[in-house]
């Protein structure tokens, strides 16, 4: 299938210019123009969304299913144009796009099938007690209500799964929120087409055109006005700490504060305990490896930091790590910015002290080697900078002397998305003692495992204390993302018969 691009902006249901293009940045085949986003874009998206609420916030979970299941039937109409454009502007093989396309459709139908049974709405009812004294009680129903339209930021790193129609916007729509996306630059073509599918279903479905809308490109200022627009009511944000802190703060500066759920990146370490690394030295160090260099590393849940003891089944893990990681080639990275910004990374870890190379080939370009890096307890506490995630296939790891050194790493973490714990009975005793703690900074405990890869299921909870996200509270993978776009509202003695 082949779609031509018109390089505009989705908004109330038409395509329309600004007075200002830039140039997409493809990492195969040829650039094409693209308008550039306003604040009078987001202005218009938002009005819309605004008016689109009245209609689509209180339509009928049936009417929101079908909607959701017709968006991924348009995706799946056009999979093989999302695909090859996807893949020549981010560089992601055609393979891991192929998957990452059929979970944002999976995601869509599961949300569509979950709203249907109603949980969802945590509906609550107390019957009235009229004949209670010395005061009687009336009758009290609860349900959970769309909070109204919705900022979604689109990611760099998953251009399909956490972009247009990703995770955030699936969640909202199936609340019965409107969602204006900003749309990333790395990829503007994937963006629209998957804009143009969401249109299809908008049309098909017959409903407000301003339920969704897509802004390209644009510079910061868009972006600001989006948080900072009083129809806004929430908004959703996978990327940098740095950004989606300054967009965070914007939020709670409002004269209206609202919600920010932002997912800021991860180290997602792993703890290997004594007795495991005994017996799986190799195991674990080529999975850990597999892991930490899959799509470049470029994955929020990468496991960056090893921490194990310094016993002699240390070496074969350095060994075997080193032994895998040579044997695979650079990887094209997402965009020029997120390969140089890695380099940098790199550049400041190596001119630490108590920090050992142990594989360090040369990065050039868009191109990303895997780089290993090793350290000690005394340099891992010297360094704060050695807790800041470098976003890329970037490994450090971490020995320890004893028990407590590596308890002490687990009570001085930073939030985290998932921590991983690979044991074996005999190592018991200090899973009692980490699994507590690791409970307090993370949102996904992995045994005997690896975390790059989130399930879309009920139970998934993607998220964790700051900086992993900024609302503990949530998730951002799951039924229960669905939640963030809802708010309780309390109805004392309203008849049913006047509830919409």
């Amino acid at each position: 299938m082949t779609i031509e691009l018109g390089g505009k902006h989705l908004i109330n249901g038409n395509w329309i210019g600004t007075d200002r293009t830039f140039q997409s940045s493809p990492a195969t085949g040829s650039s094409q123009t693209f308008f550039v986003g306003t604040p009078q874009s987001v202005d218009q998206a938002a009005e819309a969304a605004e008016a689109a609420f009245w209609s689509y916030g209180y339509s009928t979970s049936d009417v929101r299913s079908v909607f959701l299941t017709t968006i991924a039937d348009r995706l799946e109409a056009r999979r093989p144009a999302i695909v090859a454009l996807g893949s020549d502007e981010t560089g992601l093989p055609t393979g891991r796009l192929e998957g990452e396309l059929s979970r944002t459709t999976g995601q869509l139908r599961l949300f569509a099938q979950h709203i249907l049974q109603g949980a969802y709405l945590d509906y609550r009812f107390d019957g009235a007690l009229p004949e209670r004294t010395p005061v009687p009680r009336p009758e009290i129903k609860m349900i959970q209500r769309p909070i109204g339209p919705v900022a979604v930021f689109g990611a760099s790193n998953f251009p399909l799964a956490f972009s247009v129609a990703g995770g955030d916007t699936a969640a909202a729509l199936a609340a019965g929120c409107p969602v204006v996306v900003k749309g990333h630059s790395g990829h503007p073509g994937t963006s629209e087409l998957v804009a143009g599918a969401i249109l299809e279903a908008i049309q098909a479905c017959d409903l407000h055109p301003g339920v969704f809308s897509l802004v390209q490109g644009g510079q910061r200022d868009v972006g600001e006005r989006l948080v900072d627009h009083p129809l806004i009511k929430a908004v959703g944000f996978t990327g940098s700490l740095a950004g989606g802190r300054a967009l965070f703060n914007r939020c709670a500066r409002r004269a209206e504060p609202i919600p920010f759920f932002g997912e800021l990146g991860s180290l997602n370490p792993m703890f290997v305990c004594k007795s495991a690394l005994e017996t799986r030295a190799e195991d674990i160090a080529a999975g850990w490896v597999t892991s930490l260099t899959l799509g470049a590393g470029q994955f929020c849940t990468n496991p960056g930091v090893v921490i194990l003891p310094n016993e002699n089944a240390a070496e074969q893990f350095y060994a075997k790590a080193m032994d895998t990681l040579s044997a695979i080639q650079p990887q094209i990275m997402l965009s020029e910015t997120i390969a140089q910004a890695y380099q940098d990374g790199i550049a400041e870890i190596a001119n630490l002290s108590n920090i050992d190379p142990l594989f360090t080939p040369v990065c050039s370009g868009r191109q990303a080697s895997p780089q290993l890096y090793r350290t000690n307890y005394q340099g891992w506490v010297t360094h704060a900078a050695l807790q800041h995630e470098i976003f890329g296939p970037f490994g450090l790891i971490v020995t320890v002397d004893s028990t407590d050194e590596m308890v002490e790493i687990a009570r001085n973490l930073d939030g985290q998305l998932t921590c991983t714990l690979h044991f074996d009975s005999d190592d018991q005793p200090l899973i009692q003692r980490l699994l507590p703690i690791l409970e307090r900074k993370a949102g996904r405990i992995l045994a005997n495992g690896f975390p790059t890869g989130v399930e879309v299921v009920d139970s998934m909870v993607h998220g964790g204390p700051y900086p992993a996200s900024t609302n503990f509270g949530h998730t951002s993978v799951g039924t229960l993302s669905i939640r963030r776009f809802l708010r309780p509202v309390c109805y004392q003695n309203m008849p049913t018969v006047a509830l919409i």
